[in-house]
């Protein structure tokens, strides 16, 4: 009797526990969803600004933090005509950089 006991908890448990996964991951997404869109401005904005720092210096704008920012303009120059068109900005400013 034990093991038909057993083996009918486990059964019990794993037909409950997809359940309850779904059932939370609905709970997941009704409180997230209305905030995906505001999250993802919010975090493409701070790239944004992210990306006008690191370039700064090369667009004729001062930028006390040039010296650290240099380092990393390699890292995000594919990033860059992306940002670029999304400022407005239909061509390159750079001469250097042929990504249009």
């Amino acid at each position: 009797m034990d093991n038909n006991g057993t083996s009918n908890e486990r059964e019990l448990t794993e037909n409950v526990q997809p359940w309850w996964q779904r059932f939370v991951a609905g709970l997941n997404e009704f409180y997230h969803a209305p905030y995906r869109q505001t999250m993802a401005r919010a975090a493409r904005d701070e790239e944004d600004f992210f990306m006008l720092l690191m370039f700064a210096e090369s667009l004729g704008i001062d930028n006390p933090a040039s010296f650290y920012t240099l380092e990393l303009q390699p890292l995000f120059l594919e990033n860059f005509h992306e940002w670029h068109t999304r400022m407005g900005m239909d061509r390159c400013p750079f001469d250097h950089v042929g990504c249009c």
